[in-house]
């Protein structure tokens, strides 16, 4: 029997062409349909009009030339491997040592020296690109000042400076942002970008672990239930908002270690106090939680410093110090 066969691609497109096709009381029994131009997914939904004008619709496989089918092969290779990729490190993280929320400047010091250390460490960015406010350096002036006693940090990590002063140095904001990233990814830190932080596991009065959603899910207020990962250690790295902080107190009504055993919110900005506080106040604030950079500055009161970056990095070196101990 003659019938009109239709052929639906993946891309909506029709193709139409007569088949003979064998059919025992009005079901299409076997049609093997070649085609030669046709690109696309192996399985099409065909519908058969025979001559009666019944049309009935069936999942028919379709035979592909050796050239499409490995072009085709191709696509979905690179899909299936970096699925695979990525739900196998996700699979191998779901429970580690220490979890940094944000990555700017002071969060990124503390993971690579934490990870240096032989611990599990991952870190989540809200955002697309880790890094922080280190980047823009001053108003999208590609340069940031650093102290004297921050310089080891960028010798060690072989990131170029000139000298400005008898006390400061300056540097490329990109690059030595980028470093940073590369040095904490060397050292085996799993860095989650495009991965909010919305809040903590709480357990027997200890921060447990972290709540996390998508960064794009969160910024647009979608209701979607996020998943959540445990950890030895939390740390809010989350710079000005010190969300992570202010979310745990305010949710379970804990009394934090600061002089009004609440989050104090920052002042503004005094560059040597800033700079000086900055690294007093990394410390643990809860059990199982610790602040560091710009978010110690948030959770005690202190002033705001600006592009001076020397306290953020030694902040990182100060809370890994401090996690390290607590770990041993």
């Amino acid at each position: 029997m003659d019938a009109y066969v239709r052929i639906s691609d993946f891309f909506g497109y029709e193709h139409s062409l007569y088949q003979k096709c064998g059919y025992d009381n009005g079901v299409l029994m076997q049609t093997d349909i070649r085609l030669h131009r046709l690109r696309s997914y192996p399985y099409n939904l065909i519908r058969v009009m025979p001559a009666e004008g019944i049309v009935f619709s069936i999942l028919a496989h379709v035979h592909y030339p050796a050239a499409v089918r490995e072009d085709m092969k191709m696509d979905l290779e690179v899909t299936k491997a970096i699925t695979e990729s990525w739900f196998s490190k996700l699979q191998e993280n779901l429970c580690f040592d220490a979890a940094i929320a944000g990555t700017g400047p002071s969060g990124l010091i503390a993971a690579l020296r934490i990870a240096e250390a032989g611990y599990k460490v991952s870190m989540f960015e809200s955002k697309l690109a880790p890094g922080g406010g280190m980047w823009g350096g001053a108003m999208m002036f590609s340069s940031v000042a650093i102290q004297n006693e921050a310089v080891y940090l960028l010798d060690e990590l072989e990131i170029p400076y000139e000298r400005y002063n008898d006390h400061l140095v300056t540097c490329d904001s990109v690059l030595a942002t980028s470093a940073l990233i590369y040095h904490a990814a060397k050292r085996g830190v799993l860095i989650h970008n495009a991965m909010s932080v919305e809040d903590v596991v709480f357990k027997d009065d200890r921060v447990s672990g972290v709540v996390v959603n998508w960064g794009p899910v969160v910024r647009e207020g979608l209701h979607v239930d996020p998943l959540s990962f445990r950890a030895k250690v939390v740390v809010d790295a989350t710079g000005h908002p010190c969300m992570i902080t202010e979310t745990a107190a305010r949710k379970n009504n804990i009394i934090l270690n600061t002089p009004a055993g609440k989050v104090c919110g920052e002042r503004s900005l005094n560059a040597a106090e800033g700079e000086a506080m900055t690294v007093e106040n990394t410390k643990m604030i809860y059990p199982g939680l610790y602040v560091c950079g710009m978010a110690a500055n948030g959770v005690f009161g202190s002033p705001r410093m600006g592009p001076v970056f020397g306290g953020m990095l030694l902040s990182g070196e100060k809370v890994a110090k401090l996690i390290i101990e607590e770990l041993k």
